[in-house]
């Protein structure tokens, strides 16, 4: 299959090169990173161990085949500009699969690609940049993937086949909005406040007070995702956001990662997308506003 990642962060490139084992894949990302790339190959280690020669380009004008399949693993404020980059690379047959955190990106997407092409996915793989060229696959977890009108197509079990067959546990849902939700609300809880505080994930349940935080942020966004219609509960959410900071304890949060880089976050289409939704349903969310403002550049 010929795939194009778009967005050549840490995730990004883990996927691009883990699919490269059996795929033409091409990452799109930034220098110096694509430029390393280019050179030397992509080095991975931590939980995956591997040199991978993978195609690498700074444009999607640079790709030089029509791709069966484009994975968006840009930022979410990258999302308009990516989604009218990749146009060219498309037919009328391409997959666009958007693997993303926050709010609206589909909804983005869809503003240049119509929404047949479009599918979604929510992964708990843990990455990290080493330096230019070079990653650290942080922790293993599950990726999930749907479409976004909940069938289970032929399409969509021929991607959760191809990730499974590259080592990407995989599996698919009738129901990827309320997984989207359930990854923001769980980001909602842990990405700002790890990147505000600079630890690590596991530490959020080793101190008492962020222990209570973290329930009462999950309570919150909770609450503005059932007034979407999603069916979740505050202790089903409060538990399962335990359960990923246990299995990411030694992960940086990507919000983190972003500081760290001196990079815009996400901010705004995680706690700030919680925030407008809230507002309008008139929902008390002042601790997602707390967060937003402490993480916000002044």
């Amino acid at each position: 299959m010929n795939i194009v990642v778009f967005g050549a962060g840490a995730i990004g490139s883990l996927f691009g090169a883990l699919l490269s084992k059996k795929n033409k894949v091409v990452l799109v990302g930034r220098a110096p990173h694509v430029t390393c790339i280019q050179k030397n190959g992509l080095t991975i280690k931590g939980k995956t161990h591997r040199s991978v020669k993978v195609a690498a380009v700074e444009s999607a004008t640079d790709v030089l085949f029509i791709a069966d399949l484009i994975i968006l693993t840009v930022k979410s404020y990258d999302t308009e500009t990516a989604s009218k980059a990749i146009r060219p690379c498309m037919s009328d047959s391409t997959m666009v699969l958007s693997i993303q955190n926050g709010l609206g990106n589909i909804e983005k997407i869809g503003n240049s690609i119509h929404k047949s092409h479009i599918l979604a996915g929510v992964t708990t793989q843990g990455a990290i940049f080493s330096k230019p060229g070079g990653i650290i696959h942080t922790g293993e977890g599950n990726t999930i993937l749907g479409e976004l009108h909940g069938t289970q197509s032929a399409r969509l079990k021929n991607l959760v086949d191809l990730f499974n067959e590259a080592g990407i546990k995989t599996q698919e849902t009738s129901d990827i909005v309320t997984e989207i939700w359930i990854k923001t609300i769980i980001n909602s809880s842990i990405n700002p406040l790890t990147a505000f505080l600079r630890c690590k994930n596991g530490y959020l349940l080793e101190n008492p007070l962020l222990e209570k935080i973290i329930e009462r942020v999950c309570t919150e966004s909770t609450r503005v995702a059932t007034s979407q219609g999603i069916s979740t509960s505050p202790l089903e959410m409060i538990e399962k956001t335990k359960e990923v900071i246990r299995n990411t304890a030694k992960n940086y949060s990507s919000m983190l990662q972003s500081i760290q880089q001196g990079k815009k976050t996400e901010i705004d289409a995680i706690n700030g997308a919680l925030i407008r939704i809230g507002t309008n349903q008139n929902i008390d969310t002042t601790l997602n506003r707390i967060l937003t403002e402490l993480i916000h550049p002044s």
